[in-house]
């Protein structure tokens, strides 16, 4: 938790130095005011009591002063100490967008989502609270209790002083056996909280995400059970810490009763034999109450600074994670369009076999090459080793002459344009969308994306490019987000275009139109195609059959036919022998 102070810039920490000088000042303003009721009662001893009315008055001045500082100092301090903590803690927020960012697929699927989701945010607000706890009462606390303790031990109480504050030592030590007793059954609770946070967002998240296929298979009641049984376990958990914490404040509030109770007791019988010990009363009661009330905002401060503990273990875990994709010297590709496969395997992270096995093949600049291959064949895996999503575990890569480890990530991405698998759109208007690929194009180019990626649909709309998307794409089709989604990755002019399955969602015609466009406009663009169509891919130059991870065919459509018995039975399933041999 601590070493998120490393993100305080210099004024942050002239900045914490004062408000800890704050605190000190209210914490002295605070055991200043038992020291004006002595007066005050000392005063009030004396005769004849007209003479030291003036004296009375000042020293209720005083008290009032003392009073205001105690307001003010809290006041002060509370505001800078908020103020450091939610700057200090937007900083880190930001990094860990930032970090979240650079993540390749192995570290966001090692945190998941959901995870990184709550760690971003209820994690956050947790150690926000727990950090202007601890500037605050971490140095108000304990600097009370010594203080309180030393003007005890200046107030002469006689033979009486053993017996007040044997009453102190015994509070003292009924406060710390009841938090040790609370800290115990709750703190563990807490790193089981936040999971536990991860695991209802998991679920909601997954539901709101898959609502069309809950509704459509009726499965409802099944999602509400499963909602339930996450839910259930978070509320008996919040449940059992808060009925365990909600013991702390009447508990505490009896000790402190019944500390006060104790030393106007001891006091009352003992006064007969000192009297003066009536003077120092109240100041003596307010001194073991400020030493009682020390106490207890240490103890509850014990009991959240583990909390915040977990929570800010969990925000270094982000912070901390180093990426398995580290970036090359950067160096100018030293060519254009290029890509080589040389004896690629790939294997997920944990899994116990090679998902790609000895993968190998040359595409030219301009060239079209396809992959096509059942469902789990690794196609999607494949192309997703090309803009270096993951590494792959053994042999070479090279995109445009270079190895792509060599390239930084922001270069080699440059040199992509990427259509995923599932069309996604950012909320914002169409051109916004659109432009996302680079900022810096002019209408005409934009213009240029649509025609080409037969997205003229968008000028049907009122708002034409400034009709607002919805997040997710949820107001706009299926086809009209994937032909949005290639107008986005063409508008970058990129050497290689990847498209993953980016047709499916067109009509045949619209398919067709959208490729003869793309092969007129961008003739000396390498386009890599994952595709199940076998419509798509006819015309490609090189095609790629893949089962289970191998190449078990390679070559141009008709060649295939003859000598691939996979690629030809995909074939068949779906269009005719006539069909197939008249293209």
């Amino acid at each position: 938790m601590f070493k998120i102070f490393k993100y305080l810039n210099w004024k942050e920490w002239i900045l914490l130095i004062l408000t800890l000088g704050v605190v000190a000042g209210q914490v002295w303003c605070n055991i200043s005011l038992p020291q004006c009721t002595l007066k005050i009662s000392e005063y009030l001893q004396m005769q004849p009591l007209a003479d030291y009315w003036t004296d009375i008055v000042w020293a209720c001045m005083e008290m009032l002063a003392y009073a205001l500082g105690v307001v003010l100092c809290a006041i002060v301090a509370h505001y800078l100490a908020s103020y450091i903590i939610s700057n200090l803690l937007a900083r880190v927020r930001s990094d860990i967008f930032k970090k979240v960012n650079d993540f390749s697929a192995t570290e966001i699927n090692k945190f998941s989502i959901p995870s990184l989701i709550t760690r971003s945010t209820n994690d956050i607000t947790q150690l926000q609270q727990v950090l202007t706890l601890l500037i605050t009462m971490g140095i108000q606390a304990p600097l009370t209790a010594i203080l309180a303790i030393v003007n005890i031990a200046q107030i002469s109480v006689g033979n009486s002083a053993g017996q007040l504050s044997l009453v102190n030592v015994i509070s003292v030590v009924a406060i710390c056996i009841l938090v040790s007793v609370i800290v115990f059954m709750v703190v563990p609770k807490f790193k089981t909280i936040q999971k536990a946070t991860d695991k209802l967002n998991l679920v909601t998240r997954e539901n709101l995400t898959g609502l069309k296929v809950v509704r459509a298979n009726s499965a409802e009641k099944m999602q509400e059970d499963k909602f339930d049984k996450v839910n259930n376990r978070f509320s008996k958990l919040g449940l059992y810490v808060n009925r365990v914490m909600v013991l702390i404040e009447p508990s505490l509030s009896f000790i402190m009763q019944a500390t006060s109770l104790a030393i106007v007791w001891i006091i009352g019988l003992l006064a007969g034999e000192n009297p003066y010990l009536l003077t120092v009363m109240s100041a003596f009661t307010q001194y073991s109450l400020f030493i009682i009330m020390s106490f207890t905002s240490l103890s509850v401060l014990f009991m959240f600074v583990p909390r915040g503990i977990v929570s800010g273990r969990r925000i270094n875990e982000i912070l901390d994670t180093k990426n398995s994709l580290k970036d090359g010297e950067g160096l100018v590709p030293t060519e254009k369009g290029t890509i080589s496969f040389k004896n690629v395997y790939f294997r997920y992270p944990d899994a116990d076999a090679d998902v790609l096995e000895d993968i190998s093949f040359d595409v030219k600049q301009g060239e079209t090459i396809a992959f096509i291959g059942s469902t789990g064949s690794g196609k999607s895996t494949l192309i997703n080793l090309i803009p270096r999503f993951y590494d792959c575990s053994e042999g070479e890569i090279i995109i445009n002459g270079r190895n792509v480890k060599d390239y930084t990530q922001h270069e080699l991405h440059d040199m992509i344009g990427y259509v995923p698998q599932k069309g996604l759109l950012f909320s914002g208007t169409i051109k916004e969308n659109i432009k996302y690929g680079n900022e810096n194009v002019t209408d005409e180019e934009v213009a240029r994306a649509i025609e080409i990626s037969q997205s003229n649909f968008v000028y049907d709309f009122p708002e034409g490019l400034d009709y607002h998307v919805s997040q997710g794409g949820k107001n706009v089709s299926g086809g009209q987000k994937q032909r949005l989604s290639i107008a986005r990755a063409i508008i970058k002019n990129p050497s290689i275009l990847i498209f993953d399955d980016s047709f499916s969602a067109l009509d045949y015609k619209t398919d067709k139109v959208v490729r003869e466009k793309l092969n007129e406009a961008y003739k000396d663009t390498t386009k890599v195609i994952v595709a199940q169509r076998i419509g798509t891919i006819m015309g490609a130059d090189t095609i790629v059959v893949l089962n289970e991870g191998k190449i078990v065919g390679i070559g141009k459509h008709k060649d295939l036919l003859k000598t691939c018995d996979v690629y030809r039975e995909i074939a068949l399933s779906q269009l005719s022998k006539e069909e197939l041999e008249n293209e």
